[in-house]
This record gives C-alpha cells, sequence and structure tokens, in this order.
C-alpha cells in the first residue's frame, strides 16, 4: 500500500499539470472501488478549476473553487498518472479518467488515468471546512514532516501505550502515514527495537526517532519512492528507494552498519507483528 512518500511524490508529479487548470470532461468507468464513487462524479466535477493540490498521511487532496475537496487514497495498486497521447484508449483498469482544459502552456490532450487493478482505492467528496472533521482523516495524528512534529509530541501520543513501537508507528492516530516500509527503516535509523514498548519512547530517545522518521520520509520523497509491486510516479517511472534499504526486506543479510559476523548472529532479522512483517538489527536495536 503507498505511504506517505509515495503518495507526495503523486501529488508533486500532478501539481505542475493540475494546479490551476479547469476539468474539461470526468468519465467515471465503474460503480464503485473500496467504496461506492459520489454519486454524479463526473458532473459534479466537470467544469471545476483545481486549487493547490494537498496531502493528509497517505490521503491525495484536490480542492476545487467552489471550497469543496476530492480525497483520494490509493489502496493498494492504485496509481495517478499523466497523459499526453491524442488517442487515448482507457485499459481495463482505467477507472476514472479526468481531461484537462488546457491552455496557458498545457497540452490539450492533457489527462490524468486512475488505474487500480484491485479496486481497493477509493475517492469521496468533502466540504472543504469539514476536511478535518470527516470520517476518514478526523482521527489522524500529526504530520511527520512538519516542523510542528517534534520528540515531546511523539512521547505524549505514546504514553501509557504498552503494545510494541512498531505497531505504535502504524496507528494513523499516532503519526500520519507512516506504513510497514518506513516504521522499519525509521526504527533501524534510530536504534530502536521494534519490540520495546511504546511508552519506553521518550526524551533523547523520542527525538532520536523523530529525526529518524523525518530523513526516512525526506529521503524516500526525494528518490520518487519505493517501487514494490504497483507504485509509480505520476510520470510512469518507478521509485528506487528500495535500493536504498537498510532492513526492510533483507532478512538474513548483513546490516549495513554493523561489523557482526553474518555466521554468528544470522544478518538482518525477520518476525512478524501484527501480522505484518517486521525487519531489524537485533544488534544495533535495542
Amino acid at each position: 500500500m503507498p505511504e506517505l512518500p509515495e503518495v507526495e511524490t503523486v501529488r508533486r508529479g500532478l501539481a505542475p499539470w493540475m494546479e490551476g487548470q479547469v476539468f474539461a470532461a470526468v468519465k467515471v468507468r465503474v460503480p464503485r472501488l473500496r467504496l461506492p464513487l459520489p454519486d454524479d462524479l463526473g458532473q459534479r466535477l466537470t467544469g471545476r478549476r483545481i486549487g493547490v493540490l494537498g496531502r493528509r498521511g497517505k490521503y491525495l487532496l484536490v480542492p476545487f473553487e467552489g471550497d469543496e475537496v476530492l480525497v483520494v487514497h490509493l489502496g493498494m495498486s492504485g496509481r495517478m498518472t499523466v497523459n499526453h497521447e491524442p488517442e487515448f484508449a482507457p485499459g481495463r483498469h482505467d477507472h476514472v479518467i479526468f481531461d484537462l482544459a488546457g491552455g496557458e502552456g498545457h497540452p490539450s490532450t492533457t489527462r490524468i488515468v486512475y488505474n487500480d487493478p484491485r479496486r481497493f482505492g477509493l475517492m469521496a467528496l468533502c466540504p472543504a471546512d469539514l476536511l478535518e472533521t470527516h470520517p476518514l482523516l478526523a482521527r489522524m495524528g500529526p504530520e511527520p514532516l512538519d516542523p510542528a512534529f517534534d520528540g515531546a509530541m511523539l512521547e505524549g501520543a505514546l504514553k501509557g501505550r504498552r503494545g510494541p513501537i512498531k505497531g505504535a508507528l502504524l496507528d494513523q492516530s499516532v503519526v500520519a502515514g507512516i506504513g510497514n516500509i518506513y516504521a522499519c527503516e525509521a526504527l533501524y535509523r534510530a536504534g530502536i527495537s521494534p519490540r520495546r514498548k511504546a511508552m519506553t519512547i521518550a526524551g533523547a530517545r523520542a527525538r532520536r526517532l523523530v529525526e529518524a522518521l523525518k530523513s526516512v520520509l525526506e529521503d524516500a520523497i526525494s528518490s520518487g519512492g519505493s517501487s514494490l509491486k504497483d507504485h509509480r510516479q505520476p510520470s510512469g517511472e518507478l521509485g528506487y528507494f528500495q535500493h536504498n534499504f537498510a532492513v526492510y526486506g533483507r532478512a538474513g543479510l548483513e546490516c549495513p552498519e554493523c561489523t557482526c559476523e553474518i555466521g554468528e548472529t544470522g544478518g538482518i532479522s525477520r518476525l512478524v507483528q501484527s501480522g505484518r512483517s517486521t525487519f531489524f538489527c537485533p544488534r544495533r536495536q535495542r
């Protein structure tokens, strides 16, 4: 499932083509994704001018003049790509096609194609002034890349949580947008065991983890995200942060910052927490 860096990569890739543009036509080719699509979505969006694209956690936010926002979640396999083909023939899994009016240096054939083979994504329309209380977003924690997110804020969110820190990082009410890949990578950078009780992440340890979260997310965004299965940038290119993983998916391999012998330690370890694979270095992470 796309995590924060992948969605931010999509937002940045779409912004130059969408912001300030008008939807000439919106073609909805299926009645539902994970949830039913909004009634008359195509008609309601046609003719609307697009504002500055946003993101909340793993959700892409497309605002319109008239104080309404299209909330998009890419699910397991969704992607939004920019297409300029004059004679475009939609594929089987091209479920929503946003034709842009063009002009002011934009090709008249530009369209944004939402493709989702598994149909686990979703789209919802919400009044802009009710966005923070929308059921999809109301319980979300702070944005990890917000300058206001610091060790004290994370420590407060984890207070009293007796479960492991890895699971707490996946809880979107603790911090928004963190998924399995970046939780593993951030814990490795911070030198914190995924087994450690969340409530013990305080003081310098909390500050260290916040710094690790920010750095791993920023590095992943600059690399276009991680393409393991379905993620593509809006240009169609793959992300390449997967080539920089320190621990994720590397069970049994050498830890990049340890001098321990694999024959003695077994290398990077894997365990299952809450049904998800966790990768870590048992010697470096405490």
